[in-house]
């Protein structure tokens, strides 16, 4: 019984991680934004600089990332734990098998939002400047406080092998067809042509480019497992940017399909800022992705084989940059004018 409680309390512990940092991060944004709007240099306030308001706007969208993967996960949670009956003896038991199957998504929030509220907490105190270090101001302890969320629960380095581990043991267990994909992959990698243009349709082109980072994830990964073998948890580098790759595919995904269930809601003008957001994170990530399997290839492979995987990556990767700028000036108005992290809306 003392085992499955463990294991319980380790998963969901590392999920309210997660929500907990995103709490954090939208107080940390709005008070951001507020002493942004408020301090006058050169004649305006500094919310006005173009560079203050891109670190605005990375702060909203990093932070929408997040609270997508957030709600996602708990979604995902509550669909196994509704199942569980509260009036059995082995209510704790079930509860611990149950959350389990979620344990890799745990470790993926737990990782992302420890990272994020990190990052949001340093740009804060980079706004504020100097009186980011003074205790009247709550930038001081936001950014004394975040450093811990990257340590407890189990540090993001062990996360990031758990990650990998977990995600190759539910293949082999037939959980996952894993394997079968990366087989299917490999087997059609000289066929398959990435179409990321000026594709018609709201987010077309993101979601392309989302299908062609997991094709890069599934290649990267079923390479590293060829070349290793069972050798490869001793590959930490390799396993470390594995697993930078799902986290960034699962952010991808969570942030696409909740601005797609937005716009089905109510339409994409009701969804503008959403919109915005989704795009410049897609783009951003889609590049961590393609540099995170150059990293992989170049260290498991050399000479022609790595020639050629270079090849089919670029092939996969090949897309048209979109003008990050003036979305994220419009992201940034959006925060500045409600003051506060404007995103929410489930």
């Amino acid at each position: 019984m003392s085992k499955f409680v463990l294991i319980y309390t380790l998963n969901i512990g590392r999920y309210k991680l997660a929500a907990v940092t995103l709490g954090s991060s939208k107080l940390i944004i709005a008070d951001t934004i507020k002493y942004a709007k408020g301090r006058v240099q050169f004649g305006k306030p500094i919310c006005e600089f173009g560079l203050i308001k891109a670190k605005l706007a990375e702060m909203i969208i990093r932070t929408y990332a997040l609270e997508s993967m957030v709600y996602r996960t708990a979604g995902l949670l509550d669909l196994v734990l509704e199942e569980i009956d509260l009036t059995k003896e082995d209510t704790g038991q079930k509860t611990g098998e149950a959350i389990r199957k979620y344990a890799l998504e745990c470790s993926i929030n737990k990782i992302y939002g420890s990272e994020v509220l990190n990052w949001i907490a340093d740009e804060c105190v980079q706004v504020l400047g100097g009186y980011g270090f003074i205790k009247d101001y709550p930038a001081e302890g936001a950014y004394r406080d975040a450093r811990i969320n990257r340590i407890w629960e189990g540090t993001n380095e062990i996360n990031r092998m758990l990650i990998v581990d977990m995600l190759f043991k539910a293949a082999m267990r037939g959980d996952l067809p894993l394997m079968d994909a990366i087989k299917e992959v490999t087997g059609d990698i000289f066929s398959i042509r990435a179409d990321m243009g000026e594709n018609e349709g709201t987010l077309v082109k993101e979601q392309t480019m989302l299908a062609m980072a997991k094709k890069i994830g599934l290649i990267a990964a079923g390479a590293a497992a060829q070349k290793f073998g069972e050798r490869l948890s001793g590959e930490q580098e390799i396993i470390a940017f594995i697993a930078d790759i799902i986290i960034e595919i699962y952010a991808m995904e969570s942030t696409l399909l909740r601005t797609l269930k937005m716009i089905d809601r109510g339409g994409s003008e009701q969804s503008d800022i959403q919109i915005a957001a989704t795009k410049v994170y897609i783009n951003d990530a889609f590049s961590k992705v393609d540099v995170l399997a150059k990293q992989i290839f170049s260290g498991i492979s050399e000479g022609e084989e790595l020639k050629t995987q270079l090849m089919v990556l670029k092939r996969l990767a090949k897309y048209t940059p979109i003008n990050t700028v003036t979305l994220r000036r419009k992201i940034a108005n959006s925060g500045i004018s409600a003051v506060r992290y404007p995103l929410t809306k489930v």
